[in-house]
């Protein structure tokens, strides 16, 4: 089957809502806009963002905001079962039986104001989780085209393969950054790539701009000359980074910033010189490749 054409950079929506920048409807709107201006199409959610209210809050924007359906692209996340006022939980917990996977997908459909999401995601990996039972759950919403293609977060290869033994999987957004790449060096990015698996990269700024440790000080000064020497700002130095890595990851970008939403797809055209890119992997290792 043909995978759905996301864009190069995907806006993330875990910060719109409540449990972030609380943006108002008109806010929102705008921003869809903006996104769209830029060559930002795809939207990532999740059911649980802003305890299971920002789906519902991006859909009342996106309403308001009178763009055709057609011209994005809509991705949502589900199992989580998170403790809020908003579900009977008592303790943090996964559920991918069939009917709440379907339940699931219904309600972000009737939140985000849509027939159909572009990518369904399965949030995180659970113990318990049935194979047999998920690819019923997403056979029927394909069937029924409630979902046009089928994916997962932040599961491991022996667990994508789980999965993959009983249906189609085309997606895994996993951590990944110039502080957090671990899935380069512990097959994940190869697996992906030998099963034709698109990865997404979610806060792939990693830590360099929210913490001060050794690791984040000697990548800012590493930095501070790349942005001399390629007339561009950090963060699009960080994310050309991601960029060329030849599993093709798109990024998953969590910004609200107009201004940084307006030049972000530049990275999508930097290409660093192999010794930068090298250098930005091993001044964040703390030591040279072997």
């Amino acid at each position: 089957m043909m995978k759905t054409a996301f864009s190069q950079i995907i806006a993330g929506t875990m910060n719109w809502g409540i449990w972030d920048k609380n943006l108002s409807t008109s806010e929102m709107a705008n921003l869809i806009h903006v996104c769209l201006e830029n060559k930002i199409t795809t939207f990532d959610h999740a059911d649980i963002y802003g305890d299971y209210t920002t789906e519902a809050a991006f859909g009342k924007a996106f309403a308001e905001s009178k763009i055709d359906r057609k011209k994005i692209q809509l991705i949502s996340k589900c199992g989580i079962q998170h403790i809020t006022p908003n579900r009977d939980n008592k303790v943090k917990h996964y559920d991918y039986s069939k009917e709440y996977i379907i339940w699931s997908v219904e309600n972000s459909l009737k939140n985000l104001k849509t027939d159909y999401l572009d990518a369904l995601l399965l949030h995180r990996p659970s113990p318990l989780m049935q194979p047999d039972e998920i690819a019923e759950a997403v056979e029927k919403l394909k069937a029924e085209g409630k979902i046009l293609d089928f994916g997962l977060s932040n599961f491991t290869p022996s667990q994508t393969d789980l999965i993959r033994s009983k249906t189609e999987v085309n997606y895994n957004q996993v951590q990944f950054s110039a502080t957090h790449f671990e899935a380069m060096i512990d097959g994940s990015l190869d697996y992906m790539q030998l099963h034709n698996i698109t990865p997404m990269a979610w806060n792939p700024l990693g830590t360099v701009f929210r913490e001060d440790t050794i690791q984040t000080r000697i990548l800012k000064k590493l930095l501070a000359t790349l942005v001399d020497k390629y007339h561009v700002g950090s963060d699009m130095i960080l994310l050309a980074w991601i960029l060329q890595h030849p599993a093709k990851i798109i990024p998953v970008a969590g910004t609200v910033n107009v201004a940084r939403l307006q030049y972000i797809n530049n990275a999508t055209q930097l290409v660093l010189d192999k010794e930068d890119w090298f250098a930005i992997w091993t001044e964040s290792m703390g030591n040279p490749v072997p």
